[in-house]
């Protein structure tokens, strides 16, 4: 699958809070692989590598080349769990798949040429709705963002997901629900009545 990310990890022999906190303190973190019509593999990755993955951008959309044992699959992270004081991962969820899998990921929206939208100009505000937008992609092209033209926009005016071209095989998961993506609101103002009685 193109555009894999190596990831080394060891298989995981036995579960529970012990066996995690061994783990962590020998600089891994517990993790399990499911998914594809195969039994859930526990398996134990480095933290550094895991954190480091964490802080790009993007990271519950990347495909990673994991290679435990013997055994070298292409998966996607799925859920991460944190430690609720420090932030550091306690324990990750892969899944496993293939080039012609068809999976839903959140890919992030990168907003484009601000100082040319004339609505921006005259004072409005930005409100973006989507960061993310949920889509349904095959594995093995899954877009690192989707980039939103502003060039043009005036107040008032949204961007909508019918006028965005997806890239191909790339569908919205849920068109209806994301349908508005950004809007530029009018400029907020402070009523002069409101503004004498309170000074």
């Amino acid at each position: 699958m193109a555009q894999a990310i190596e990831l080394k990890a060891e298989e995981r022999q036995g579960t529970g809070t012990g066996v995690a906190r061994a783990l962590r303190r020998a600089g891994k973190i517990p993790g399990i692989i499911y998914g594809g019509g195969h039994d859930p593999q526990p398996i134990a990755v480095d933290l550094k590598t895991v954190s480091n993955e964490i802080s790009k951008p993007g990271f519950f959309s990347r495909v990673y080349s994991l290679e435990a044992g013997k055994h070298k699959l292409q998966v996607i992270a799925r859920d991460i769990q944190f430690h609720p004081v420090t932030d550091l991962p306690l324990h990750v969820d892969f899944q496993r798949v293939t080039k012609d899998s068809k999976i839903h990921v959140f890919v992030p929206v990168e907003y484009v040429n601000e100082d040319k939208a004339p609505g921006l100009k005259l004072g409005g505000m930005l409100n973006i709705i989507i960061h993310n937008l949920e889509v349904v992609c095959p594995a093995d092209a899954i877009p690192s963002k989707i980039t939103i033209d502003l060039a043009g926009m005036n107040i008032n005016q949204s961007m909508h997901l019918e006028s965005v071209e997806l890239p191909k095989g790339v569908k919205a998961a849920h068109a209806a629900r994301d349908y508005t993506l950004v809007t530029i609101v009018p400029p907020t103002t402070v009523d002069k009545a409101d503004e004498s009685a309170s000074s």
